[in-house]
């Protein structure tokens, strides 16, 4: 068969080592349960910026999301749910 594109796995970066290349602190969580203690420790750190990758499985519905395709104020909160951005909710 041949090889392209569709063939290729998605390479996600290891946003851990990417944030440390830059001279950034990075954080990976892995598990609901850490996400507490993973806020926690990157709130503490205030002399470097700060990456987190909070690692879920890759079909995961993740909001707020914006669709491919669409621009940046079509942001959803969840599904067909997108937020007004109206003063009083701010």
């Amino acid at each position: 068969g041949t090889k392209g594109a569709q063939a290729s796995p998605v390479r996600i970066p290891d946003f851990v080592k990417l944030a440390d290349a830059y001279g950034c602190v990075g954080l990976s969580c892995d598990s609901p349960a850490d996400v507490d203690e993973t806020i926690r420790k990157a709130m503490e750190i205030d002399d470097v910026p700060v990456v987190v990758d909070f690692r879920v499985h890759r079909d995961a519905m993740v909001w707020p999301m914006v669709a491919a395709g669409t621009s940046n104020d079509d942001i959803k909160h969840a599904r067909d749910m997108a937020p007004t951005w109206e003063d009083d909710d701010l």
